[in-house]
C-alpha cells in the first residue's frame, strides 16, 4: 500500500440475491481492471529506490524522493478526487484517474532522454495523482454496480485482482528491470570515466522507462474503452447541499476517525518502509556472504515477492478470523505480531532478521482495511465520502516516514548494529501506535 490493501469484511449471506446484474458485467470487468493496474504501479515502484540510488549515485535519503513523489500524489489528490465525483460522475473520475496514470507512465520516455533524476519524480507524481483518483472513485463505483445486499461481495471480488497486479509489478521490477541493469556496483560506478558512466546510465534509464511506457499505453487503451462504453450512472451524482466545512467539522470531532487517519498514516508508512528497504537489508546480508551487489539486489527482490505472497495468503486467513474476533482486537494482535517480528529484524540480523522482515507482511495483511472500517464506523452519507478520501489521503505516510528511515540508513550507528538494522525502529514505533489504536477501539466497543 497501501491503497493496494483496500478490502471489506466477510461476505454477507446473500445467496438469494444476484451478485451483479448481467448488463453490468462488462463495466464491472473494466473497472476491476483498474484494481490490478494500480497494484502494478505500487509494487513496481518500491524497488526503484535502490535502482535510482545506484544509477544516479545518490544517497539513500535522496533516492527515497521516489516515494515522496509517488505517495505525495495520493495526499495531493484524494480530497480533490472526492469533491470531483460529488460534482460529476464516477465515470468521469475514473477517466481523469486513467488519463493522469497514462500521462505519468508515458512521461518516463522524455525523462529517460533527459537523463536526470527529477523528471522521473515529476512523472511519478503525475502518475499517482491518477492512482489517487482511481482509488477514491473505483471502490464506491463497484459498490454501486448492483444490489446493496451483495455490495461487499462485489467489492471483495474486484479487490481480489489487486494482488495479481502487485505480484506482476514485483516480477517486472525484479526480472525486467533490476536483473537487466548494468552489473557495476555503486562504488565501482563512482570510479568509472565520465563517458563510460554516462553510457551505462543512459542504458539503465531506458531499461527502467520501458515498462512504464508500456503500462502507459495499456492504460491509454483502457481509457478509450471506458470512454466509449456506456457505463452505469445510477447513484453517480452527489446531489448534496452539505458544505465541505460542515463535513470536515463532523469528522474532526470524531475521535475514532481522527485517530484512524493517524493510524492509517503510520500503517502505510510502515508498509512502504518494510517493502522498500527490504532491498537494502537483504543486499547488505547477501553482500556479507560474498555476493555481488546487483545479484544481491535481485535476490532481495525475490524475498520481497515472497513477502507479498504471504501478505495475500494472510489476507484471506485474517478475513476468515474476523468472523470470530472483534476488529479492534484483531488489529491489536496483528500489530503486536509486527512489533515482535520487526524487533527480530533489528536485533537478530542476518538471514534470521531477513526472515522476520519477510514474515512481517503477514501481520500487515489486513491492517489497512481494518483501520478503514473502524474509522468509518457509524459515518454515513457525504461524511463517509469525504471521510473515505481522508483515509486514502493518509497514504501520504508513505512519503515522509521512508525519508526518515533513509536518513537513518545514511547516518552512523553504534558498532554493535548496522544503520540498516537500526532504521527499522521506525516501523516498529508505527506498529506500537497501531496496537494502541486497536486496543482502545476494542475496549471502547467492549464498554
Amino acid at each position: 500500500m497501501t491503497a493496494n490493501d483496500m478490502t471489506t469484511g466477510a461476505a454477507q449471506n446473500t445467496s438469494d440475491t444476484e451478485l451483479l446484474p448481467q448488463h453490468l458485467l462488462l463495466p464491472f470487468i473494466l473497472i476491476t481492471c483498474c484494481f490490478a493496474l494500480w497494484g502494478f504501479a505500487n509494487d513496481i515502484t518500491n524497488p526503484m529506490v535502490a535502482a535510482f540510488e545506484k544509477i544516479f549515485l545518490t544517497g539513500t535519503r535522496e533516492a527515497t524522493l521516489v516515494q515522496v513523489a509517488f505517495y505525495g500524489g495520493y495526499g495531493a489528490m484524494a480530497i480533490p478526487a472526492a469533491l470531483f465525483i460529488r460534482r460529476y460522475t464516477y465515470k468521469a473520475g475514473i477517466l481523469v484517474g486513467l488519463g493522469l496514470y497514462a500521462l505519468g507512465g508515458l512521461m518516463f520516455v522524455p525523462a529517460s532522454s533527459l537523463g536526470e533524476f527529477y523528471p522521473f519524480l515529476i512523472a511519478y507524481f503525475v502518475l499517482t495523482c491518477g492512482l489517487s483518483f482511481l482509488e477514491t472513485t473505483a471502490n464506491p463505483y463497484i459498490l454501486s454496480m448492483g444490489p446493496r445486499a451483495t455490495a461487499t461481495r462485489r467489492l471483495n471480488l474486484a479487490q481480489a485482482f489487486n494482488p495479481i497486479g502487485s505480484l506482476l509489478g514485483m516480477y517486472t521490477a525484479s526480472q525486467l528491470i533490476l536483473a537487466r541493469l548494468d552489473g557495476h556496483s555503486k562504488a565501482e560506478r563512482e570510479l568509472l570515466p565520465a563517458e563510460q558512466l554516462n553510457a551505462i546510465t543512459a542504458a539503465d534509464l531506458d531499461i527502467i522507462s520501458t515498462p512504464y511506457m508500456w503500462i502507459g499505453l495499456v492504460i491509454s487503451a483502457l481509457f478509450i474503452l471506458i470512454a466509449l462504453r456506456k457505463m452505469p450512472s445510477e447513484n453517480d451524482h452527489g446531489g448534496t447541499s452539505t458544505s465541505l466545512s460542515t463535513i470536515l467539522s463532523h469528522l474532526s470531532h470524531n475521535k475514532l476517525y481522527r485517530e484512524g487517519v493517524a493510524a492509517q498514516t503510520f500503517y502505510v508508512g510502515a508498509q512502504i518502509m518494510c517493502w522498500t528497504f527490504i532491498i537494502h537489508y537483504g543486499t547488505a546480508v547477501f553482500m556479507e556472504q560474498g555476493m555481488a551487489e546487483n545479484e544481491a539486489q535481485v535476490l532481495s527482490q525475490q524475498y520481497n515477492i515472497v513477502a507479498m505472497v504471504m501478505f495475500c495468503v494472510s489476507r484471506f486467513v485474517c478475513t476468515f478470523i474476523l468472523r470470530f474476533i472483534n476488529p479492534g482486537a484483531l488489529l491489536m494482535y496483528l500489530a503486536l505480531g509486527g512489533i515482535a517480528l520487526i524487533a527480530g529484524t533489528i536485533f537478530l540480523g542476518g538471514m534470521t532478521g531477513l526472515y522476520c522482515l519477510v514474515a512481517t507482511s503477514a501481520c500487515m495483511s489486513l491492517m489497512f482495511p481494518t483501520i478503514y472500517g473502524i474509522a468509518l464506523d457509524g459515518i454515513h452519507g457525504d461524511d463517509a465520502k469525504i471521510g473515505a478520501a481522508g483515509l486514502i489521503m493518509a497514504i501520504v505516510g508513505g512519503t515522509f516516514l521512508p525519508m526518515l528511515q533513509a536518513t537513518i540508513i545514511d547516518g552512523s550507528s553504534p558498532s554493535w548494529i548496522s544503520s540498516v538494522q537500526l532504521s527499522f525502529t521506525l516501523p516498529l514505533l508505527c506498529f506500537v501506535f497501531i496496537a494502541g489504536y486497536g486496543y482502545r477501539t476494542f475496549k471502547a466497543q467492549q464498554d
